[in-house]
């Protein structure tokens, strides 16, 4: 018999917890609502000085207020055998209270091992049987969904507009930020609000393994309810061509729900300005419906441990060996491999936003590879045959280096191009390769487990090899600039770690 101990993740000890992640996603989706209210009444009356009038202004502030908190009436958890779907477990009552005109909006977030984007059920002891989501109700496939439904009796005058997908049916648990209810004016009790209530359903196969599964929702509130376009950095190209020059926005990864600013340069392609900082972990797969994979059909693609569905069209890549993180500035358990990948986790507080360090890669994981020992070609003169895959999101690639000179409109040397547009290609100074809107950061690079030159230089990886030993990187300093830099002799492989930039396909 198969326990399942389902919960979610609203808190349930006020409106701290609410708070602080409604004000995240706020800023997230960039909106805010101040309402300033200006009456100006001007007295004119007949006498007989030329000067004789006055003024009166009145200036109104109403600021709003939003808030969400939940309360468990069943708890959300059963046992079941195997074989079985179960549907209606436990409920949770959410309830609103927003005094905004425009509105509010819930979003709603797998939240597994306190992870964003984590949308499965997982076994506590064994989580390689973990529980995806999904709405099979038989067969050999274990899933589990949530749905939302209104309260018949809920006191305020509109309760809360459910999207379909949730509304009195059961849907998948979202893998990025998904809206799920609405309500197009404010709640005009204050004291009552609008509530709407959350419950789950679970199917287990014959074959499901026994054992104590649980998953995670998390819930957020969001005000006005018309939110500005949210930019999924997997949907670039629905956007890309509506980005004015040098435009800059946020843009969410759905892979672990992660922002990135990214700007439409002078060059003409969308670039990330910032550093991707995407963990990489085996128990985790990609799949090109997120990540910039490819399937085997396509010249230049390298699909070392790679799985190609033809039917569906859909490339997976689950990595060899997980991101690690650092301890101060050495990562004990590096190893400068050539062909194996490794990445490295340097993100804290101090570097935020554009300045981000985000993660470091070696060439082989930058590529989204387990094996890069077979290739061995010097590309910069045919950067066709660089790989077609790499660990950017799906729409986005590692950016090229060729023999083109950066004055050259199309360049596919990109970084020298950028030094060229930006920095007048300089070869002694990075000084405009720093500041808005290209904010390079001097990094510096992983090796032998150690970070070395963070503060004084800046290297970045390009997907263009150079023979067997190590890639192109692009290379800046305080009085050096090299955007197509070799190391001399083979001491600087191929299995440092360097930041990633992305550019969009």
């Amino acid at each position: 018999m198969g326990e399942v101990n389902k919960t979610k993740s609203i808190s349930n000890s006020g409106s701290s917890y609410t708070d602080f992640y409604y004000h995240f996603f706020r800023n997230i989706l960039l909106v805010g609502i101040i309402l300033v209210i200006i009456s100006a009444l001007i007295l004119s009356l007949p006498h007989s000085s030329a000067n004789n009038s006055g003024s009166d202004t009145l200036t109104l502030t109403l600021s709003s207020s939003c808030t969400m908190s939940s309360v468990v009436d069943i708890a959300h958890n059963g046992s079941l055998t195997s074989g079985t779907y179960i549907q209606n477990i436990g409920q949770t009552t959410i309830k609103t209270l927003c005094n905004d005109g425009n509105g509010y909006a819930v979003y709603a977030n797998g939240y597994s091992n306190n992870e964003e984007g984590n949308n499965k059920l997982i076994n506590t002891e064994y989580p390689q049987y973990s529980i995806d989501t999904g709405l099979t109700t038989s067969g050999l496939t274990s899933t589990w969904a949530m749905k939302l439904n209104n309260i018949p009796d809920d006191p305020s005058p509109t309760p809360p507009t459910i999207e379909s997908d949730y509304n009195n049916t059961y849907g998948v648990v979202p893998s990025y930020w998904t809206k799920v209810a609405s309500r197009a004016s404010g709640t005009t009790d204050m004291d009552e609000g609008s509530s709407f209530t959350t419950t789950y359903a679970v199917y287990t196969s014959s074959n499901q393994h026994a054992g104590n599964y649980i998953g995670q929702v998390k819930y957020v509130l969001t005000h006005p309810s018309y939110q500005p376009y949210v930019y999924y950095m997997q949907e670039v190209d629905k956007w890309k061509n509506t980005l004015a020059l040098e435009q800059s926005v946020q843009a969410i990864d759905k892979r672990d729900s992660k922002q990135y600013w990214v700007t439409k340069l002078k060059d003409g392609n969308v670039w990330m300005t910032q550093n991707l900082d995407l963990d990489l972990d085996p128990t985790k797969l990609l799949t090109s419906n997120d990540t910039d994979l490819t399937d085997h059909s396509l010249a230049g693609a390298y699909v070392d441990d790679y799985n190609y569905n033809p039917s569906t069209g859909v490339t997976t890549w689950t990595p060899e060996r997980g991101t690690i993180d650092f301890q101060n500035a050495t990562v004990t358990s590096w190893n400068n491999d050539n062909n194996n990948p490794y990445s490295a986790n340097k993100t804290d507080d101090t570097n935020t936003g554009h300045t981000s360090l985000g993660n470091y890669y070696n060439w082989t994981a930058a590529i989204a590879s387990n094996d890069s020992s077979t290739l061995t070609q010097d590309t910069l003169n045919n950067i066709a045959n660089n790989p077609q895959n790499s660990i950017c999101p799906k729409g986005w690639r590692l950016p090229t280096i060729s023999n083109q000179s950066g004055s050259d409109t199309g360049s596919t040397n990109e970084y020298a191009r950028l030094n060229y547009l930006y920095n007048s290609n300089s070869a002694t100074s990075d000084a405009n390769l720093l500041t808005s809107p290209l904010y390079f950061v001097r990094s510096g690079d992983v090796y032998n487990g150690s970070v070395r030159s963070m503060g004084q230089e800046g290297k970045y990886i390009s997907g263009t090899l150079v023979g067997a030993a190590y890639p192109y990187v692009f290379l800046f300093q305080n009085s050096l600039v090299d955007p197509a830099y070799t190391y001399p002799g083979t001491s600087l492989q191929r299995g440092n770690g360097y930041p990633v930039r992305c550019v969009a396909r």
